[in-house]
């Protein structure tokens, strides 16, 4: 089913710092600025700059951005746009709908409050809705392929709107079919949830041993929520303008998937730099593959909770090495100096390849 949505009108305001909207606080000004607050008027906001065939960069909640030193010579869409609805289902289902510009961390202790359950363990991940299904966000145990339903999506090739089904989405570790390019945007997106307000069953590890659960057992949704929380603060990983440790884009790195001829001399190479005996963190990653942890690899090839880069306006997270900071002060080729010094530390080390999570707007390592 395709759809147009009515004409709005939109304003557009000049050269807008983009620092102030990443939570990485780093980025030079868009040429132009568009703060959409309806789907019609996001639609209507990129269908008007596609015409004009400048560049659109649009902008959710900032936390998945590095923005280039320079700034953005084109528009900047800002998704505003808020609302969210209930749909029972049927066989204890509740469909919850959310428009894309809503707070993710809102709409997740919103899904609690009316006793849902499903999104818990995705409890103080930064950003807004719409980014959640371009990168399958995922936490503790729980990613967005498991829970999302549909999206309604603005294919600019044709300026349409389309409900896409999560299946066709190709939902995988840390990505989909919409990273990475610009051909759609997300409007508002369906999550299956359960009622009766027990979360899904607890998969990871630590957050089991926090609640003192087995893994797979139930707890209320809530305590879930509150446990993650926890957890994500003590890491850094929940957003304070008082702590420069969550002055980040989060995990910085993914964590590398290797197939098992590579992992083989993987193990060969951490054994001849760090000993036989040493334990080394690995998961299963489908057939023939396997996961290492980036967090394990950085400390082990040297950098270190706290570790700075140029003139310590950059730094590691004195919480969580995977997270790259601002420490006040620093540029975006500061940050960018210090992932290249990482990326290239662990290369030399142990031979894998770390690639980045963010987007790069503007730049590149």
């Amino acid at each position: 089913m395709s759809r147009r949505l009515p004409l709005a009108v939109v304003t557009t305001t000049q050269s807008v710092p983009l620092a102030e909207r990443t939570t990485l606080r780093l980025g030079g000004p868009a040429a132009r600025f568009v703060h959409a607050t309806t789907a019609a008027e996001l639609v209507e906001a990129v269908r008007t700059a596609d015409a004009s065939t400048e560049p659109v960069l649009l902008l959710g909640g900032g936390s998945n951005l590095v923005v280039a030193d320079q700034g953005f010579a084109g528009t900047v869409v800002q998704v505003a746009t808020k609302g969210h609805r209930s749909d029972p289902l049927g066989h204890g289902i509740v469909q919850f709908t959310v428009e894309a510009g809503e707070d993710w961390d809102s709409v997740v202790a919103e899904s609690i409050a009316q006793g849902l359950g499903g999104l818990e363990c995705l409890s103080g991940i930064p950003g807004l809705v719409g980014a959640t299904p371009v990168q399958n966000v995922g936490a503790y145990g729980v990613e967005i392929a498991q829970v999302l339903q549909s999206v309604d999506l603005l294919d600019r090739r044709t300026g349409k709107v389309h409900q896409v089904p999560a299946a066709k989405l190709g939902l995988a570790y840390r990505t989909s079919v919409l990273k990475g390019t610009d051909n759609a945007v997300v409007l508002r997106t369906r999550f299956a949830l359960t009622a009766g307000g027990m979360s899904a069953p607890i998969r990871y590890a630590e957050l089991a041993r926090t609640l003192g659960v087995d893994q797979g057992e139930r707890v209320p949704a809530d305590a879930a929520r509150k446990a993650v929380l926890e957890l994500r603060r003590g890491k850094g990983m929940v957003l304070d303008a008082t702590d420069h440790d969550t002055w980040s884009a989060g995990s910085f790195f993914t964590n590398p998937i290797v197939d098992d001829a590579t992992f083989n001399g993987v193990l060969i190479r951490i054994a001849q730099v760090l000993g036989a005996d040493v334990d080394v963190p690995t998961y299963p990653a489908g057939p023939g593959h396997r996961k290492l942890s980036a967090a394990w690899l950085i400390e082990r090839a040297g950098f270190r909770k706290g570790h700075q880069g140029p003139g310590g306006r950059v730094a590691l997270s004195s919480k969580h090495t995977l997270a790259l900071t601002n420490r006040g002060g620093a540029t975006t080729e500061d940050l960018l100096d210090l992932a290249r010094e990482v990326r290239d530390g662990v290369r030399a080390a142990f031979g894998v390849e770390l690639h980045p999570e963010p987007v790069f707007i503007g730049c590149s390592l």
